[in-house]
């Protein structure tokens, strides 16, 4: 079973990636809806997180689709 900490470690590196790879993408990130918690102050759990990397995922996976990397 994956830790809090695993996760949170994959969303770093995805993140970095994102940013390195897709800055015009990453600049996007902290507007997107599906990236932005729908209360104050949410609790992370597992699931939750896994959520958002899995969304992070999705994001990417579409951008990808749709932009070439130069």
């Amino acid at each position: 079973m994956k830790t809090l900490q695993d996760i949170e470690n994959q969303i770093i590196t995805l993140t970095t990636s994102i940013e390195v790879n897709y800055p015009e993408l990453y600049a996007t990130l902290d507007e997107n809806p599906v990236t932005i918690p729908n209360n104050s102050h949410p609790d992370m759990t597992i699931t939750i997180m896994e959520d958002y990397l899995e969304g992070l995922k999705q994001i990417l996976k579409q951008y990808s689709k749709t932009h070439n990397k130069k």
